[in-house]
């Protein structure tokens, strides 16, 4: 077992790894289609961790680009060697703060971002820390391509009804899917199926998985 130190010492050779250091952390913002070397869309997964979900969609969407967004460089390390060792070329990870995503992104610039099993930051005074919330939303909105899609993933009720609740009250959403128990309902997106750790764990202890798709309306 690699400890931090290794870790981050392989994650500052690693090309699929963008991080403060490297000339490109200052240079990628507006780049990402230049960067995979194609056009093709371009997909965001917010709070990756270990990017369990990053590397499970591109093994299902070669065809698509992935960039996994985490500031911790000891988790980014896992899903940077799985994408290296199954050769996949349309992969990356991005370490920063996720409220510092518009450094890194232009506007319009990607077709999809998916969070999945956020931290719900329970208590009343980090609803503004809540990856869902106004500002996070907001962000999210200016980052997607007209039609994009925004997915959350969770098996807390608490966020999956406050995330619904501020959807349903903008008047920008385009489109709302959603149902508090994904394995039960008739959602076609096989993307779903992709089981992380977390999401493992609470199919043990019996949690329904509730899920989100939206889309806002761009001017």
């Amino acid at each position: 077992m690699r400890n931090k130190l290794d870790r981050f010492r392989e994650n500052a050779e690693s090309e699929n790894v963008i991080e403060p250091g490297k000339a490109i952390f200052e240079t990628i913002k507006g780049r990402w289609h230049a960067y995979f070397g194609n056009d093709n869309p371009i997909i965001l997964e917010l709070g990756c961790g270990k990017g369990e979900y990053t590397i499970g969609l591109a093994r299902l969407f070669p065809e698509k680009n992935y960039i996994g967004v985490d500031v911790k460089g000891a988790r980014i390390w896992a899903g940077s060697q799985t994408a290296m060792e199954e050769g996949f070329s349309n992969v990356a990870f991005l370490r920063i703060r996720i409220l510092e995503i518009e450094n890194f992104v232009q506007e319009n610039e990607v077709d999809e971002i998916w969070i999945t099993f956020p931290d719900p930051r329970p208590r009343v005074r980090d609803i503004k820390r809540r990856l869902t919330s106004t500002r996070f939303l907001d962000i999210y909105k200016r980052l997607l391509k007209p039609g994009g899609w925004l997915h959350l993933k969770t098996d807390n009720a608490p966020l999956y009804e406050f995330t619904l609740d501020l959807l349903k009250e903008r008047e920008d959403v385009a489109t709302l899917n959603y149902t508090d128990d994904f394995h039960r309902s008739d959602f076609p997106e096989k993307e779903l199926n992709i089981l992380t750790g977390y999401e493992q764990r609470y199919l043990e202890q019996q949690k329904n998985i509730k899920y989100i798709k939206t889309s806002f309306l761009k001017e």
